[in-house]
């Protein structure tokens, strides 16, 4: 039902572990996968997404340079490609929301919650531009 939902966007991409796994086991080819080899802080057996990887480091709850850099790239070069994170990875959805192209597909974990699916719109992207533009640089 979701795969019919979803159509084919401009570029899905899937943020955790155990939401990279479970989609990725049903079929599902991201074109970005961030990990961090991780579900709820515990370390995890690493996703078998079959994509090139990009390391990164990323501090918990920071979003760094790096990180935006690896991510601006695979959206730009439109690669499939899987984001490994030194760190952790939950604040990556901010900026995949902000740059990638209109009608893409974010899928990401709420911890105790349940799956969220994003479709990037105008708004969505802005409303993530200017919750990034308020974070405290360092």
């Amino acid at each position: 039902m979701l795969k019919e939902k979803l159509g084919k966007p401009p570029l899905f991409a899937i943020v955790g572990d155990f939401v990279a796994a479970n989609l990725i086991s049903s079929g599902f080819s991201p074109d970005i996968v961030v990990v961090d080899n991780k579900t709820l802080r515990a370390d995890v057996e690493p996703v078998k997404h079959g994509l090139k990887e990009i390391k990164v480091s990323n501090e918990a709850a920071t979003i760094n340079a790096e990180a935006w850099i690896a991510l601006r790239a695979a959206i730009t070069l439109k690669r499939r490609v899987a984001i490994v994170v030194e760190g952790e990875e939950d604040l990556l959805v901010l900026p995949l929301l902000a740059e990638m192209p209109l009608g893409s597909v974010i899928a990401y974990g709420q911890p105790h919650e349940g799956l969220v699916v994003v479709t990037v719109s105008e708004e969505k992207r802005e409303w993530a531009r200017g919750f990034l533009n308020r974070m405290e640089m360092r």
